[in-house]
């Protein structure tokens, strides 16, 4: 699958999206074998991986040993490895992280489009989680061939990174020459 991460505004400070899957507090008797009460709290884990992550070389060489060591005794924790199977890889980077601390906690606007799962919605701009929406847009719906130029944008009422999203892809599409042709 193509990139699905799209920068919506400049970075300073290390940026990652938050994930659903990655509940560091619900295990946290797990995430105490890798995260020493000396750290803090286990909800300084934040709740992310290893993709998107936009941060600096210099940060990702001091997380990325930690992260392999981490990774590996995850893996080699039966229970560890039962109980976060596909998403182990993320818990052990953001467990990495957690011991480094170069996050800003407060970042503000969002800097990260993850755009994994389709936007479903209908006209009041209420999510249809779940079901196809009367306004959506999906990287799915395109395996065949490239967006078309000037996509509908999404009605009233959506978060505005979908807006951000649709925004730019079509800015892109309008911008790259001989898009239709592609």
């Amino acid at each position: 699958m193509p990139c699905q991460h799209i920068m919506a505004s400049p970075l300073g400070l290390p940026a990652a999206f938050p994930f659903f899957c990655i509940k560091p507090e619900q295990n946290e008797k797990i995430v105490r074998k890798f995260y020493p009460e000396e750290y803090g709290p286990v909800k300084n884990v934040d709740p992310i991986g290893n993709s998107p992550v936009i941060i600096k070389k210099d940060l990702l060489e001091k997380i990325a040993p930690t992260w392999m060591n981490v990774s590996m005794k995850m893996k080699d924790d039966p229970e560890t490895d039962k109980s976060f199977g596909w998403v182990l890889e993320m818990y052990a980077y953001a467990v990495a992280s957690a011991l480094h601390a170069p996050w800003d906690l407060d970042i503000g606007k969002k800097f990260i489009i993850h755009y994994t799962y389709g936007c479903d919605y209908n006209m009041k701009g209420e999510l249809t989680y779940g079901k196809i929406g009367e306004w959506r847009f999906d990287k799915r719906s395109f395996l065949r061939g490239p967006p078309p130029k000037n996509l509908p944008m999404p009605p009233p009422g959506v978060p505005e990174s979908v807006v951000t999203l649709v925004k730019m892809v079509n800015e892109a599409t309008a911008n790259i020459p001989n898009w239709e042709t592609e």
